[in-house]
């Protein structure tokens, strides 16, 4: 998975004929990927436009040029777990030994924090999940839900208040 460092730069800098080209390359790749991560090839399709979508939105956010391969991956990943997750009506929590987690020296602290996001009411586990797991904006996160900003942004707050709480006690 090879991909032209100048296409990269360029699409990163806002040139949206380089962004076309770099989603067009980029498509078998992602096809490959959500093949072998989804549950079905129905699946695997719509994790790849959801994922060409989110490439599209956020080329600007790519902090290193070399880690485009790893970026792609991670967020067809992360789309095939989602659907999965919203195939069993739930929302999915990395565990606990997650990379995610990994700011968290200790271990006894990462299962508490896992136990705790966990514990939320399934509003406020997605909200926390999609502003501080996935990095949605605000206002993402406020599409994604079918929210207002203002609610989007008390879910999180509420979710954030709930998991202190659970922490403290």
């Amino acid at each position: 998975m090879l991909h032209d460092r100048a296409l990269i730069e360029a699409a990163r800098e806002g040139d949206e004929g380089a962004l076309r080209r770099l989603l067009a390359i980029s498509q078998p790749d992602l096809r490959r990927i959500a093949a072998s991560q989804c549950a079905s090839a129905a699946d695997a399709d719509d994790a790849v436009q959801e994922s060409l979508w989110q490439v599209y939105r956020r080329i600007g956010a790519l902090r290193s040029i070399s880690s485009y391969t790893a970026w792609l991956f991670s967020i067809v990943r992360r789309e095939c777990q989602r659907m999965m997750a919203r195939m069993r009506g739930q929302v999915e929590l990395p565990p606990a030994d997650d990379v995610v987690f990994a700011y968290y020296p200790r271990m006894d602290l990462r299962i508490d924090l896992a136990a705790a996001i966990q514990s939320l009411p399934d509003k406020y586990r997605e909200a926390i999940i999609l502003r501080d797991f996935e990095e949605y904006s605000i206002s993402e996160i406020a599409g994604a839900l079918r929210l207002s900003r203002a609610a989007a942004k008390s879910r999180v707050h509420r979710g954030r208040e709930l998991i202190r709480e659970y922490l403290q006690d």
